[in-house]
């Protein structure tokens, strides 16, 4: 048989080899459930590390590991089951070292679960390079001789040409919707934790503006202690500074992963575009016969299914580690207070600050109640004689209620007494008892236990008592990181499923689009040579062709 007549088995034989060489539907399955098993977002049922999963699903390590560096140190292994893969920088063992965006063992471990399409793209890459060079080399130095005509195989390359061709478009199509799905739940998952992170640090503030202001307050000339106003000068220093750091490590997070998804995103429209725009002409010069437009796109198409096969790999890696943080995550919620690579997510506010906050900010509120008290109880109640300047203003009338403080000596929770008036209605209580005053003296000149003045000041030291005793169990949840515990709970269950989703159609769309536009620049050449037989032999029963 002529050389010529090889030409086109070669390219068969090429895709049948290839398509082998590729893993099975099956195999990938098989081994994407290995390395990412089906979870409870999508299946109902709660893996490893699901809410309410106890004890079974953690691993604490009391004598932990880090691969490769001998290291010894104590820390909790999240995700451990999932993170189970081999590690080709550890000998292809096992890496055992649970979720740690730090450490090269782990990202060595999960791009391992890539390794199918990176190999499917090298593969691609050699092979069909080899068959260009084998290819030109024959159109070069072998003379050109005429060749017969199989209606079938005319026929068959049409009917693949046009059926891979669909397929290219449909993933196309595919990839551009998983993209966008992709980029609107990465977005939505970090605003979220963007304004979760400034309204803890504007609470923050808030307490530290809170206890500024009590320093501020007075009440008849009486002030809160030095040693408590130096006391809280120290805790307003360490208040604004965790503000700073949480407000700033979310942000700096924040903004460098929002411009890599825009990069991302940008890059996957471009692919879809310039894949769809060559199925279609490579579709379109193909079934025209344009034979030299067609081996120019098959150039760039062989360079572009390389690329997007890798790109496959990438994004099934980025797949597995979102995945893997969630599982993470899920796992820290039920044992917050160890230190783990999780902190540099959404970092939970200094223990010891928290607990020093707390302690300060009880001390303040009894200790305005107590200022407040002693005022009513030596001052307003007391029906003084002109005599005494100091605290006479013609007080009269019923006894002012006391007010309630909602501490013991020992800053435990107290309950209010009979008689007593509680921080969410003293002000209100109060203002019954105001007076009249005199525009010249300046005392009462109707029933009454407090001037205007004295009103204005007992009400401020209520405001700040209120802020700061309702800013309690915010500080309560710092201390023991339940804000942080809650926010990555809303993540775990209503965003972890999206981008879990949308990452594998982003992964799957973009292996269909490379498979497809790989058959499909094959048989832009199979069908271009079948047809160039076709009218080859036509001519020739027509009574002769000069080839």
């Amino acid at each position: 048989m002529p050389t010529r007549a090889y030409l086109s088995p070669i390219f068969l034989i090429f895709t049948c080899l290839f398509l082998f060489s590729l893993p099975s539907s099956s195999t990938i399955t098989s081994s994407l459930d290995a390395v990412f098993p089906s979870s409870g977002w999508e299946s109902g049922r709660n893996h490893e590390g699901l809410v309410g999963s106890v004890g079974s699903t953690r691993s604490m390590v009391e004598e932990g590991h880090s691969v490769g560096d001998g290291a010894v140190n104590s820390s909790l292994v999240l995700a451990a089951k999932r993170t189970h893969r081999r590690d080709p920088l550890n000998g292809f063992e096992f890496y055992n070292g649970g979720w740690n965006i730090s450490d090269r063992h782990y990202w060595a471990s999960v791009g391992f679960t890539a390794a199918p399409f990176f190999v499917a793209s090298a593969v691609w890459f050699t092979a069909f390079g080899l068959c260009l060079s084998i290819i030109c080399l024959c159109h070069f130095c072998c003379a050109r001789e005429p060749y017969g005509y199989s209606r079938v195989a005319y026929a068959l390359s049409l009917i693949l040409l046009i059926l891979f061709t669909i397929t290219a478009i449909i993933g196309c199509v595919f990839l551009y919707s998983g993209q966008g799905k992709f980029h609107g739940s990465t977005t939505t998952t970090f605003s979220y934790v963007l304004d979760q992170a400034n309204t803890t640090s504007m609470k923050l503030r808030n307490v530290s503006s809170y206890l500024a202001a009590a320093k501020l307050i007075g009440v008849n000339q009486a002030f809160l202690p030095s040693n408590v106003q130096t006391d809280i000068d120290d805790i307003e220093t360490k208040i604004n500074t965790s503000a700073s750091i949480l407000n700033d490590k979310a942000m700096d997070n924040a903004d460098n992963i929002t411009d890599s998804l825009d990069v991302v995103r940008f890059t996957l429209i471009i692919i879809a575009a310039v894949m769809l725009l060559l199925t279609f002409l490579g579709f379109l010069f193909s079934i025209f016969g344009m034979q030299f437009l067609v081996y120019t796109l098959v150039l760039f198409g062989w360079i572009l299914v390389t690329g997007t096969f890798i790109l496959s790999g990438t994004f099934l890696l980025l797949h597995n580690v979102t995945a893997d943080t969630c599982v993470a995550m899920n796992q820290w919620v039920q044992n917050p207070t160890a230190h783990t690579a999780l902190d540099d997510i959404l970092p939970c506010v200094d223990n010891a600050t928290s607990q020093e906050t707390l302690t300060r900010s009880k001390e303040v509120t009894s200790q305005l109640v107590d200022l407040t008290n002693l005022f009513i109880s030596n001052v307003s109640n007391v029906n003084f004689s002109p005599n005494f300047a100091l605290f006479y203003y013609n007080q009269s009338g019923p006894l002012l209620p006391s007010l309630c403080n909602p501490l013991h000596r020992d800053l435990t929770p107290r309950n209010c007494s009979h008689g007593e008036v509680d921080l969410n209605n003293a002000t209100q209580v109060w203002k019954n008892y105001v007076c009249d005053v005199s525009t010249t003296t300046g005392y009462c000149i109707t029933t009454g236990r407090l001037t205007p003045k004295y009103y204005s000041q007992v009400a401020a030291a209520v405001n700040v008592s209120y802020g700061l005793d309702n800013y309690g169990p915010f500080l309560i949840d710092l201390e023991d990181c339940t804000f942080a515990r809650q926010t990555f709970t809303d993540i775990y269950q209503n965003h972890c499923p999206g981008l879990r989703r949308f990452s594998k159609w982003v992964y799957v769309g973009l292996f269909t689009v490379s498979l497809s536009v790989m058959l499909s620049l094959l048989f832009w050449v199979i069908y271009g040579r079948e047809r160039k037989h076709r009218v080859y032999t036509k001519h020739a029963l027509e009574g002769g062709y000069k080839w």
